[in-house]
C-alpha cells in the first residue's frame, strides 16, 4: 500500500481536512480513520435537535459514503488507531491493519471528563457521541427527573432540551456561577435567569458528597446537606483531549498535543488539529490555548491539510463560539479573560454585547446574547476588529447607533 495522507479522527476536523486535501490538489491516497460505527456526523445537534426531534433522529452526516467515493477518500470506520510508528511512518489499527503515511494528521478530539463519584450504570450518562444522545433521549419523558452535573454550555443546552419535553431538570454546578469558562458574569446571569424562568432548578457553589444509584432513582447528596433525586444523571464537567496515541509515540503534550502555529507537532511529518491540540494564538501574543468549538475544528482541519501539502501558513483565526439557550443565542468572539475593561452596548429587546478591551485599548473579546441572530452580525464584525488588533473608541462601542462596520472601515 503506497504512503499518502492519513488522518486519525473522523469528526468535523478530520473530515474537513480530508476534503481540503482534495480541494488543494492532492491526488494521492487519503485515508480517514474513525472508531465509531457511524459515518462522520455533526456534534452540535446532539444536545438539541437529537433530543427534541419528534421522530427518531438520524445522525447529521458531514460526508456520506457517496461523498467519500467521489473524493477518493478511504474511510475506515469502527477501527481505532492502536499505535503510531513514527520511525516507520505508519499507523497500526485495532484489527492489525497497517496504514503507511507521508504526512499524518491527528484529529482525535476530546472525551467527557469522568466524575469518579458517579461510577457507571444505566442512569449515569455522558454526552459525546450520537449513541450517547440516543441513550439519553430514550430516558427523557414528561415525568422524568434529570440532574445535570455541570453548568457549562452542553449541560445547559441539554437542560433546555429536556425542559422543553416536560422533564424536571436540576443543574448542579460546583463553581460560584454557571458558564465560568469564557463567558462574562453579566451574560451568565441572563442565562441563569432564563433557565430559572423556564423551571430549571440551578444550584451553584455546590460540591457533591456522594452519588447513589438506588433501586428506582439516583440520589445525589450535596456537601451542604441538600439531596437531589433524579431518574437520570448527566455529567458534563468538561472534556479532556485524546492524546494517548501521541503520548505513546513520544510527541510533546501540553494541555493537548502541542503544536506550533502551523499545527505541526514535535515531529515535522505529523500534525494535530481540533479539540485534541493546544496551539499558540498570534492575536494574543502567542498564548497557548486549546479550543473545543465547531468552527475551530473546521478551520484547523483545512489549515492542517494545506500545511501538510507545504503551504506553511500560520494559524491566525480568532476564537468564535455560539450556544443556543432556550429562545436565546449567545455568541462569543475572542477570549473573554483577556479583557481588562468592559464596554456594554444595548441593542434593545434584552439583547446586548459586552466588549472586552486590553490595557492598551485593543479590542480582545466580544460576547453577546439575544433572541435568534440578533447579535450575530455585530459579533462577526467584532471578530474582524479583534483580528486587526483595532483600538476602537469605547464611547463608540457603547453607542448602538455607531456601526461596527464603520469602525472596521476606518
Amino acid at each position: 500500500m503506497p504512503a499518502g495522507m492519513v488522518i486519525v479522527g473522523a469528526g468535523e476536523c478530520g473530515v474537513r481536512a480530508a476534503v481540503a486535501l482534495r480541494e488543494n490538489g492532492f491526488d494521492g491516497p487519503v485515508t480517514l480513520i474513525g472508531e465509531e460505527a457511524h459515518l462522520p456526523y455533526e456534534r452540535p445537534p446532539l444536545s438539541k435537535q437529537a433530543m427534541t426531534a419528534p421522530d427518531m433522529p438520524l445522525a447529521r452526516t458531514i460526508l456520506d459514503a457517496e461523498g467519500f467515493a467521489r473524493l477518493g477518500v478511504d474511510f475506515v470506520g469502527r477501527n481505532p488507531a492502536a499505535r503510531l510508528d513514527r520511525a516507520g511512518r505508519a499507523v497500526h489499527l485495532g484489527d492489525g491493519r497497517i496504514v503507511p503515511f507521508e504526512r499524518l494528521l491527528i484529529a482525535t478530539g476530546s472525551v467527557p471528563r469522568r466524575l469518579a463519584l458517579a461510577g457507571s450504570g444505566p442512569r449515569i450518562a455522558y454526552l459525546r457521541t450520537f449513541d450517547d444522545a440516543l441513550a439519553i433521549r430514550a430516558r427523557l419523558r414528561g415525568n422524568c427527573r434529570v440532574a445535570i452535573i455541570g453548568g457549562g454550555f452542553i449541560g445547559l443546552e441539554l437542560a433546555a432540551s429536556a425542559r422543553s419535553l416536560g422533564a424536571g431538570v436540576s443543574v448542579i454546578e460546583a463553581q460560584p456561577r454557571i458558564l465560568m469558562r469564557g463567558v462574562p458574569a453579566e451574560i451568565a446571569a441572563v442565562v441563569h435567569d432564563l433557565h430559572r424562568g423556564k423551571g430549571v432548578e440551578i444550584a451553584c457553589g455546590e460540591q457533591i458528597a456522594s452519588i447513589e444509584d438506588e433501586t428506582h432513582h439516583i440520589l445525589i447528596r450535596l456537601a451542604g446537606g441538600h439531596a437531589v433525586e433524579a431518574d437520570l444523571a448527566v455529567i458534563g464537567i468538561g472534556a479532556i483531549p485524546v492524546t494517548s496515541l501521541a503520548e505513546s509515540a513520544g510527541l510533546a503534550v501540553d494541555n493537548g498535543i502541542a503544536v506550533d502555529d502551523r499545527l505541526r507537532t514535535s515531529d515535522p511529518n505529523i500534525f494535530a488539529a481540533g479539540d485534541c491540540c493546544s496551539f499558540p494564538l498570534s492575536v494574543y501574543g502567542g498564548r497557548r490555548v486549546r479550543l473545543e468549538a465547531w468552527r475551530n475544528a473546521q478551520e484547523q482541519g483545512a489549515l492542517a491539510a494545506r500545511n501538510m501539502l507545504g503551504a506553511d501558513e500560520s494559524h491566525a483565526a480568532v476564537p468564535w463560539f455560539w450556544s443556543d439557550q432556550h429562545e436565546m443565542t449567545l455568541y462569543i468572539a475572542g477570549l473573554a479573560d483577556e479583557g481588562r475593561s468592559v464596554v456594554r452596548r444595548d441593542l434593545g429587546g434584552g439583547a446586548f454585547i459586552l466588549f472586552g478591551l486590553a490595557a492598551d485599548g485593543r479590542l480582545v473579546a466580544a460576547s453577546g446574547i439575544g433572541q435568534g441572530d440578533t447579535v450575530a452580525r455585530d459579533i462577526r464584525l467584532a471578530e474582524m476588529l479583534i483580528a486587526r488588533q483595532a483600538r476602537p473608541d469605547p464611547s463608540a462601542l457603547a453607542c448602538a447607533g455607531t456601526k461596527l462596520r464603520q469602525m472596521l472601515a476606518a
